[in-house]
């Protein structure tokens, strides 16, 4: 009666885990010989590994990547695409994150940019950083929304406060007036404070001619050039490489 009174009152307490394994403890006799301490300890870590791998699996679902399963292990290194190895790990180790750096990725399309901007991402969650995936255009779509709805406010403190945002698709096409200022404004808040990771198809001397006008061009690349690392992929198109190998 007592044992049943303990196991509901775990899971009335949301401690789940705790009290499967409590239950796990009572009809398995390899637990007999364990001290109490030994014993408590187990039913503690299962717990904390329990709610660990559930803030991460919710941290990555929140992110909405486009690849889910990119991960940095699963990175291609191969000399034609001639990414820096040792550049790429010290990017997993997060620094740049602790640092309020920016990642600018550069690439023709299918050279795996957003692969690697998610295998990034990925590799933040692991470290528990919250962070946010989006193509500039559907952001730029989600902002024009926001401010018809009232809600533009809102919406912009819930983009400035994000640890790491990875903007897809950046400078696709060139921005109308309101856009670049949106994105300005954006930009500036999160400016040595938080990171960006921007993937696009052009080299950074090509993005003032997509950002309205020269002001407003200068205004934005500043604050983003001058605090990022910069990774190029070079080589064929990864789904190119894919379909050939099937």
């Amino acid at each position: 009666m007592l044992t049943n009174e303990t196991i509901s009152k775990l899971n009335e307490m949301h401690l789940g885990t705790m009290a499967s394994h409590f239950a796990d403890q009572l009809t398995d006799p390899q637990f007999q010989s364990l001290s109490f301490e030994e014993r408590f300890s187990i039913l503690v870590d299962a717990e904390w590994s329990s709610r660990k791998s559930n803030r991460l699996a919710k941290l990555i679902k929140k992110a909405g990547y486009s690849a889910p399963g990119a991960s940095i292990e699963d990175i291609s290194f191969l000399p034609e695409r001639k990414l820096d190895k040792a550049q790429i790990l010290r990017l997993a180790s997060c620094s740049y994150i602790q640092q309020a750096q920016n990642v600018i990725i550069l690439g023709a399309t299918g050279t795996g940019k957003t692969y690697l901007a998610c295998a990034l991402g990925l590799a933040a969650n692991r470290n528990y950083y919250e962070v946010k995936y989006i193509r500039l255009p559907d952001l730029l779509v989600e902002i024009a929304v926001a401010r018809g709805s009232g809600t533009y406010r809102e919406l912009m403190r819930k983009y400035k406060k994000v640890s790491l945002l990875i903007l897809d698709e950046w400078l696709l096409y060139s921005l109308k007036e309101s856009e670049a200022r949106d994105l300005l404004e954006l930009i500036e808040a999160r400016n040595k404070i938080s990171s960006t990771i921007f993937c696009s198809q052009f080299d950074v001397n090509e993005w003032h001619a997509s950002l309205y006008d020269p002001t407003m061009a200068d205004a934005i690349c500043d604050r983003i050039i001058y605090n990022s690392h910069t990774v190029k992929i070079e080589g064929d198109s990864m789904r190119k490489r894919g379909a050939i190998a099937e």
